[in-house]
């Protein structure tokens, strides 16, 4: 169902992409636009990864850097039968973490200091099994295509705010007011579209995760765990760059107060109720894979499915 709401939402945004290049552009500057909008995004399809690496200054570790944190994503990669992606660290202390990368073999991890310094090992293996999901699903790839028509839409809104409008069969050019009106409103309805898409997947990137790691409390207690702590933080490169917002995990953008319609995210409340009626779901149905490493296992034979051991009492290992 995921993936068809997301099929609808594209179709959306393209069939917005088309009136608006007819009201304002006409058909030369729907062509123009596409062409120089679809130049630019491919560009950043094949160099997503290393750009937004790059402006959030992650730094690439390995098993002998950070090796619990690498052991983690391995084992974890193994379950979601995905190649190993490359690790980085954030520098900041806004706990919070992000996929990017065009395709499951060009992929990349990154995760912030202060998301290591207050999760458990366990809570930290729930965020990289999200993380993973996301890769698994090529949502990255999908962000990029919405991001791609999106940002179509705003160059023809703009070459319609330079140039007028269309002419039509008489010659005359559409009216300032109908340009201007359309001008304003075809981006920010891409922008809801583009934040919908978003949205979505988040949901499903939650599931999946869960299944990969066998535990949706695990991912449930490192979502409480950052929304509760992330305002105490500013994330100055993501403040400076918040067209990447949509990535990570959680919202890292400490200045939005608006209501949920406009948000990136999902409410994380919804996100945790939902991961604990999985968690019941298959407590009481018993429907769970088998382990299938020390961050994948039943919980039939010890600790209750679900359960987070010790994370109320121990730090992270890498604070």
């Amino acid at each position: 169902m995921a993936l068809v709401r997301t099929g609808i939402m594209l179709a959306v945004l393209m069939a917005i992409f088309v009136a608006v290049g007819g009201i304002i552009g006409g058909q030369t500057g729907m062509i123009v636009a596409f062409v120089a909008a679809l130049a630019m995004n491919l560009f950043a399809l094949w160099n997503s990864d290393k750009m937004v690496l790059r402006m959030h200054n992650a730094v690439e570790v390995d098993e002998h850097g950070a090796p619990e944190l690498y052991d983690i994503v391995r084992q974890l990669t193994a379950n979601a039968e995905l190649p190993m992606p490359k690790v980085f660290v954030i520098k900041t202390q806004q706990p919070n973490a992000f996929a990017t990368g065009r395709n499951p073999s060009n992929a990349a991890v990154a995760v912030s200091t202060g998301l290591l310094s207050i999760l458990s090992k366990e809570e930290v293996a729930g965020v990289m099994a999200h993380e993973l999901a996301h890769i698994r699903n090529r949502d990255t790839l999908t962000m990029t295509v919405t991001a791609t028509i999106a940002g179509a839409i705003s160059m023809l809104a703009n070459y319609g705010m330079m140039f007028g409008g269309a002419r039509d069969q008489n010659g005359n050019r559409s009216g300032w007011l109908t340009v201007m009106l359309v001008a304003i409103a075809a981006p920010f309805a891409a922008m809801l579209v583009q934040m919908a898409v978003s949205r979505t997947r988040e949901y499903e990137a939650d599931r999946l995760g869960a299944w990969i790691c066998q535990r949706p409390m695990w991912l449930a207690s490192a979502l409480d765990k950052i929304a509760s702590t992330k305002g105490r933080h500013r994330n100055a490169t993501a403040e400076a760059y918040p067209a990447t917002a949509h990535l990570f995990i959680i919202n890292p953008l400490n200045g939005e107060r608006m209501d949920s319609l406009f948000s990136t995210h999902p409410d994380v409340g919804n996100r945790i109720r939902a991961l604990e009626e999985l968690n019941r779901e298959w407590e009481s149905t018993g429907v769970i894979e088998p382990p299938r490493s020390r961050y994948a296992t039943t919980g039939r034979g010890g600790s209750r499915t679900g359960s987070v051991p010790d994370a109320g009492a121990r730090r992270g290992p890498w604070s």
